[in-house]
């Protein structure tokens, strides 16, 4: 059929699969969530009809609307929001709720695909750098203060995206680095970190000596940079003291281990891990998961979905679906940077880099690997806030992608 041309069969196949055998397990750990989320489904795949016959510059030109709208959203959590699980930021009507940080990605990614996509923009000039980390840093601070760190975690996806866009990789070396010397320092002396520091500058400035000499600013950076590491790693310990417990103890549990913490924060993991290893080669069938049935792991419809996998499907089922989410994001990837249009293809990177991140954490947290943050598995944990805004960005930048393929320019 001659309208079907430019549809990604693929991509949609992959999305249809996802979710397919996500409603599977969560009728596996519970039968009455399982058919609301296939209600939830067919919600999305509702919508998603209505996106695919929408006009294609609707999108880019009421972003900014929608941009406010997901600002809008968060903010009203303070006021309005109902507590769940210790964080606030989540809506209620009457039986269902409307976690407002999912729709607020779709805003912030089509606000800086709308921004990117101007003829003038370069990231070279201050003014456009500082534009963009606002229009990033607006939801994300909000998010920051309610708090939900882990959605705070996902928006480091637009800056991904905005690597693509000429986003030198300094920042990424600045941010790993940072992040694992107090991760490092939590297990290690401080002192000996220190070391490992000063010996590390030493050798770089050896090797490029020639490049450094006379440089006076570049020096007094040196010095700055490992004068603040330094400053990190002794304050790190003191840092850890001051989170909240329940915080404390989910970063202590990866280098404790979730036995130390087995009555508390180590319990979800202990079981998690338990089961995902019982699951053997081929799994213990459908239905048939001693853990999975037993309920001895909370929220496992949800953050810890994947375990019920493991469990049920053994490692063949979990590695068909880590395939599917590889192949699934990395057609993301691979379409956005055949995009003829800026806007098109800054939104698919966004979109690609999102589920990448919920993606690589969520498993990490499953399997012990992260601290848990609270960030479902895209399209397989329950909750029709996740599954709807998700299937939303599949569907806009899906459309997008037929427009772009049936374009004549």
């Amino acid at each position: 059929m001659k309208w079907a041309e430019g549809i990604d069969k693929l991509g949609i196949g992959l999305y249809l699969i996802l979710c397919i055998f996500a409603i599977a397990n969560i009728n596996s750990v519970d039968a009455k969530l399982g058919s609301k989320q296939l209600m939830f489904f067919g919600i999305s795949c509702f919508v998603g009809m209505i996106i695919f016959f929408m006009r294609t510059k609707f999108f880019e030109n009421m972003s900014a609307i929608i941009y406010v709208g997901g600002v809008l959203l968060l903010v009203g959590l303070f006021p309005f929001g109902t507590e769940i699980l210790g964080q606030k930021n989540w809506y209620k009507f009457g039986g269902f709720t409307m976690q407002p940080v999912e729709f607020a990605k779709i805003g912030t990614s089509l606000m800086l695909a709308n921004y990117v996509s101007n003829p003038d923009f370069n990231l070279k000039n201050r003014k456009v750098l500082y534009t963009v980390l606002t229009i990033v840093g607006i939801p994300g601070i909000v998010v920051l203060m309610i708090p939900d760190v882990g959605s705070l975690l996902v928006f480091f996806a637009f800056v991904m995206a905005l690597y693509r866009e000429g986003l030198s990789g300094w920042l990424f070396g600045v941010i790993f680095i940072f992040a694992a010397t107090f991760l490092v320092s939590l297990a290690v002396a401080p002192i000996y970190v220190v070391i490992a520091i000063l010996l590390i500058t030493a050798i770089l400035v050896f090797l490029n000596f020639y490049k450094i000499q006379g440089n006076v600013v570049l020096i007094i950076g040196i010095v700055l940079s490992v004068g603040i590491l330094s400053g990190l790693s002794y304050s790190s310990e003191y840092v850890l003291t001051k989170l909240p417990k329940h915080q404390r103890e989910r970063i202590e549990v990866l280098y404790k281990g979730e036995k130390a913490f087995r009555d508390t924060s180590g319990y979800n993991l202990l079981y998690s891990k338990t089961a995902i290893g019982s699951g053997g080669m081929t799994g213990k069938g459908y239905k048939q998961g001693s853990v999975t049935q037993g309920k001895f792991v909370p929220e496992q419809e949800t953050d810890y979905i994947f375990c019920t996998v493991g469990e049920e499907w053994g490692f063949l089922g979990s590695t068909v679906l880590i395939l599917c989410y590889t192949l699934f994001i990395g057609r993301i990837y691979y379409l956005a940077e055949s995009q003829k249009s800026t806007f098109n293809r800054v939104f698919g990177y966004s979109f690609a880099s999102i589920l990448l991140i919920h993606f690589a954490i969520n498993l990490g947290m499953v399997m012990g690997l992260f601290p848990t943050v609270g960030i479902p598995l895209p399209f397989f944990s329950y909750g029709g806030s996740s599954l709807l805004a998700f299937s939303i960005m599949t569907f806009i930048f899906f459309k997008l992608n037929y427009a772009d393929k049936n374009s004549l320019v």
